[in-house]
């Protein structure tokens, strides 16, 4: 008698465990919250390798900038549109809109 009654606890105890571990799993913080995390990881790092590339461009355009007069006076000329005296600047089509 007793030998029936410890396997139907047993079992009972079996089938808690594997009903909770399902639930569990089938949650937000279960398997589809795991899938969630690592996607999440993977676009991240594709953000930061492309931060990492455009930072490395940055440098390399200072380091161009640093070392070349001329076209640190084109870059100041462009962005503040200043202007030699005597010099005559045509406008072509419409502003740039920012």
């Amino acid at each position: 008698m007793k030998a029936p009654l410890s396997r139907l606890a047993y079992v009972m105890v079996f089938l808690t465990v594997i009903g909770y571990a399902f639930f569990t799993l089938r949650g937000p913080k279960g398997i589809p919250g795991l899938l969630g995390r690592q996607r999440q990881i993977q676009e991240m790092e594709k953000r930061n390798t492309a931060l990492a590339r455009e930072i490395e461009q940055k440098r390399e355009r200072i380091n161009r900038l640093t070392g070349n007069a001329a076209e640190q006076e084109m870059e100041i000329r462009h962005r503040l549109k200043l202007v030699h005296p005597g010099e005559k600047i045509y406008i072509l089509g419409e502003p740039e809109k920012k």
